[in-house]
């Protein structure tokens, strides 16, 4: 029973491991147009739920989801069409890269109570991102990289792009695209479902990363992937429109050599005209576009410049790009900028003449959670006293109020929201170290709850044996770090404990927010604080923790020298303490993490003595360019950077004990890094443990067993090289 129980958490913490490096392409509450409701799936059908009351009502039933002579459609996601009069849902879903987003679309005529589905004619599973035109009478789609339009009375399918191939893609995107700009969905219907916009990206130039899958039959298989590296020009990338009935495609002339520029957002301005955001190969440089549809003529009418890297909208938006926020019927939009040191919003005239700061304050913007124009107001995410902690804020957009604190004083620690489009209803989350996760419904802008019974305030429970101390490290270059610190249960303050540092240190990430269950160790077979470890993780500059951009972008250009320095010497001061066994320190992450541990390992072996690294960059240069060199710089002109930042570069000097562990079915950090890694280490005659996972992805996850096997690994190695327990 309780190794049962125990994989199960596992199971949640890889996962919650995973949004901490990576944000999830995620679907939240789907509210009803007016707000007030939301639906939500329920016993095989669909229901809508009255915020204010919590009374649901079903809207469609598992029967009207079931095909003549065959079973229901189970439901992955859905969207009803503008009028409410159908139902598009997604199932049968095959992963592409990270997600779930190629699959089957179904459509039911709510009126008629008629199930039809999209795409009969193309091959299970091949139908990428369909929706409803505005008026609802027909769906857009992607399949096997071309676009479609399909009629739904009549089902006529209509052709729009017929060029598509693996190389060549049509409204969707290659890998990197997907991975370091949050770009999936490529293509967008016109205000008057007259036309359709479209990425197309041209990979015929990227070379192929050829993984091998020598499992899954008596001879080995290639996988290519198209996989542009670091120093590699980038796919060229343009935006098309072309009718919806089929017809010509017209490009959009946006100036700039392509295979030196990302196009990483596309909306419709208004029926005949786009906006564009266009980013210069370095990141450096971001420029807005109007685009006529009917010539294609682009004009800039907005830019900005940073001389580390400009953040794009999935950075600050749960790694989704889509939509443009516009305010005032059109004659505005909201903006997100770094531009002053800080990440405020601002209120951008549509001919971009001018810019009104909304968020003023010594203050760091997480994340919008709504504008509220009826309202005036805008809701986002910040913590201007504490960056390990998060707080929903609103302020008036008018430009000259000051934001004021919505969640409750009191409540320390993390909260999120999801708030209703009419701004008036919030789904808030609430938890910190030692308090389990709340949720509870409240009306905006008062932040009361909407039931007593089930409120934070009934139902919150504090952990009273949490033994997690947060705190700050002033380092010998005087520079102050958030950490935490989860001590041994039964701590003896005479004795000498071993410390397990669990690193990041990259701007993907941090370690140190304040939310349950932060501070246990998901690979571990055990409490480890019942077994007499120190757990310690501490945030180095360039993470991207609410400090100011210049906190941020201080690791320009020195990813593997600063993070890593920051860190060693936050761990010097740490376990500097006479309870803190000096023999027994070890250190681990994944990923990121992963080559923070090794550089950790190698360049500071006096100080860490057993290291467990998962999943590694051992070479920056095999990394992929738009995450590289956004962070990097570009090697013709600064390759040294990546050189004395990378791992392999100190393996030489490894002293410790090392278990490096990766898959070779990994499509983001290569198999390859471990094998260079690896022959560097043997070249100097340094003895380690090596863990490959046949076909494994990043996450190594996949394969029965795998789960349990990498955790009793993980455990068994620590055990031994950094024994637990007081002495």
């Amino acid at each position: 029973m309780y190794c049962k129980r125990r994989i199960v958490f596992l199971l949640f913490f890889i996962v919650i491991a995973t949004q901490l490096l990576r944000a999830q392409y995620r679907i939240s509450i789907q509210f009803t147009p007016d707000g007030n409701s939301y639906y939500q799936k329920q016993n095989g059908g669909i229901s809508k739920v009255d915020i204010k009351t919590g009374q649901a009502a079903a809207l469609v039933t598992a029967a009207q989801l079931t095909p003549a002579g065959g079973k229901a459609i189970s439901i992955a996601s859905f969207a009803f069409s503008a009028d409410n009069s159908k139902l598009l849902v997604f199932t049968n879903t095959a992963k592409v890269w990270r997600y779930k987003t190629r699959g089957d679309y179904w459509v039911l005529d709510i009126a008629t109570n008629t199930l039809t589905q999209l795409g009969k004619d193309k091959p299970a599973q091949t139908l990428m991102y369909a929706k409803f035109s505005p008026d609802g009478k027909r769906a857009g789609y992607v399949s096997e990289h071309n676009l479609f339009t399909e009629d739904i009375a009549t089902g006529k399918i209509t052709q729009l792009t017929a060029d598509g191939t693996r190389k060549l893609i049509n409204g969707t995107f290659d890998w990197v695209y997907e991975e370091e700009f949050g770009c999936r969905d490529g293509f967008r219907w016109s205000p008057d479902g007259k036309n359709i916009a479209f990425w197309q990206v041209d990979a015929n130039q990227i070379r192929d990363y050829y993984m091998l899958n020598t499992t899954d039959s008596n001879y080995s298989r290639v996988i290519p992937v198209e996989y542009p590296k670091v120093g590699e020009s980038p796919s060229p990338v343009k935006i098309g429109v072309v009718p919806s009935t089929g017809g010509q495609v017209q490009w959009m002339n946006i100036e700039g050599d392509p295979q030196q520029h990302y196009l990483p957002r596309m909306e419709w301005a208004d029926a005949a005209t786009l906006i564009v955001q266009q980013l210069n190969r370095k990141q450096q440089e971001s420029k807005l576009y109007y685009c006529n549809i009917n010539n294609g003529q682009a004009r800039t009418f907005f830019s900005e410049n940073d001389k580390a890297w400009i953040e794009v909208k999935s950075y600050w938006n749960d790694d989704d790009p889509t939509g443009w926020e516009w305010i005032n019927k059109g004659a505005a939009f909201v903006w997100v900028s770094e531009i002053d040191g800080l990440r405020h919003i601002y209120s951008v005239s549509r001919d971009g003449s001018k810019q009104t700061l909304l968020t003023n304050g010594k203050y760091d913007v997480e994340s919008i959670k709504c504008i509220d124009e009826k309202g005036n107001y805008i809701y986002f995410m910040a913590s201007p006293n504490n960056a390990t902690q998060l707080y929903l804020y609103k302020v008036k957009m008018d430009g000259k109020s000051n934001a004021t604190l919505v969640s409750p004083a009191d409540l320390t620690g993390t909260h999120s929201y999801t708030i209703s489009p009419n701004g008036k209803w919030a789904s808030h989350g609430f938890s910190n170290y030692k308090t389990v996760p709340v949720k509870e419904w409240v009306s905006l802008p008062d932040h009361k709850a909407l039931n007593n019974a089930t409120s934070i305030a009934a139902t919150i429970k504090t952990d009273n044996s949490s033994t997690v101390r947060y705190t700050t490290v002033t380092t010998d270059d005087g520079v102050e770090l958030d950490a935490w610190i989860n001590y041994p249960k039964n701590f003896d303050s005479t004795k000498k404990y071993p410390a397990v540092f669990y690193v990041y240190g990259e701007p993907a990430a941090s370690t140190t927010g304040d939310s349950y269950g932060n501070h246990q160790n998901y690979l571990y077979n055990g409490d480890m604080s019942e077994d007499g470890y120190f757990q310690v993780a501490v945030d180095s500059r360039g993470t991207p923790s609410l400090k100011g951009a210049a906190w941020r972008k201080s690791i320009y250009r020195k990813i593997g020298t600063l993070n890593v320095r920051d860190m060693a010497q936050a761990a010097t001061k740490i376990i500097s303490k006479s309870y803190f066994d000096k023999d027994r320190i070890a250190v681990w992450g994944w990923s990121g993490g992963g080559s923070s541990t090794l550089n950790l390992m190698f360049q500071y072996p006096e100080i860490f003595k057993t290291g467990i690294a998962i999943a590694a960059v051992g070479n920056q240069l095999f990394y992929d360019n738009i995450y590289q060199e956004r962070y990097m710089g570009l090697p013709q002109e600064n390759k040294e950077d990546f050189i004395i930042g990378s791992p392999i570069s100190y393996a030489k000097n490894l002293k410790g004990n090392l278990l490096y562990i990766h898959g070779t079915g990994d499509d983001n950090v290569h198999y390859s890094n471990a094998e260079v890694l690896l022959n560097e280490l043997i070249k100097y005659n340094k003895q380690f443990q090596f863990m490959a996972y046949p076909n494994r992805t990043h996450s190594i996850s996949e394969g029965e067993g795998t789960s349990l096997h990498l955790v009793t690994l993980y455990t068994n190695y620590l055990r031994a090289n950094c024994p637990p327990g007081a002495r």
